[in-house]
């Protein structure tokens, strides 16, 4: 079963992991198979059981934090990032034929092919962006379309500590 520690006393060596299920089960560290990786929020594996007092734990593993972080399918080096921010960028808004989905017509293909006498002003977006620099000077950069900003923010603190 899976879990996540929600509390460890390390002077008495126990804690609370809440399992998938949303359960509170106490282990010991006795329990646990690699005891140096104990920390709270630190997801962990093991087999659920009773005690006396109700829910437990035992042949608890916790999971090594990654060393990466992946973002919108591209994979990166957490203690390679030397910096990220966010920043809005203006960008026209497309309205692109979905070719696969659509019968394209003689008169539309024309339209496309045939030049326009006057050229229509192109709509504008502003979007959010999310930029990440590495300390190989690789700047990534995703905007709100191919990813939530938010929780990549989000993700990007919470490997960072």
């Amino acid at each position: 079963m899976n879990g996540k520690i929600t509390t460890f006393f390390a002077d008495k060596g126990f804690g609370f992991i809440t399992d998938e299920n949303g359960e509170n089960r106490y282990f010991h560290v006795i329990k646990v198979q690699n005891p140096e990786l104990i920390k709270k929020n630190a997801l962990v594996t093991f087999e659920p059981t009773n005690n006396t007092k109700g829910p437990s734990a035992y042949a608890v593993k916790v999971q090594a934090p990654s060393k990466y972080i992946i973002i919108a399918n591209e994979r990166i080096k957490i203690s390679s990032i030397k910096s990220f921010h966010t920043f809005t960028q203006e960008m026209p808004a497309k309205a692109d034929v979905d070719k696969e989905n659509t019968v394209l017509s003689v008169g539309l293909l024309m339209n496309r092919i045939r030049p326009q006498a006057t050229e229509a002003p192109q709509a504008m977006e502003t979007l959010r962006m999310l930029s990440i620099t590495t300390f190989q000077n690789l700047t990534h950069t995703f905007s709100e379309h191919e990813l939530d900003i938010d929780a990549a923010l989000q993700a990007l603190k919470a490997a960072r500590l």
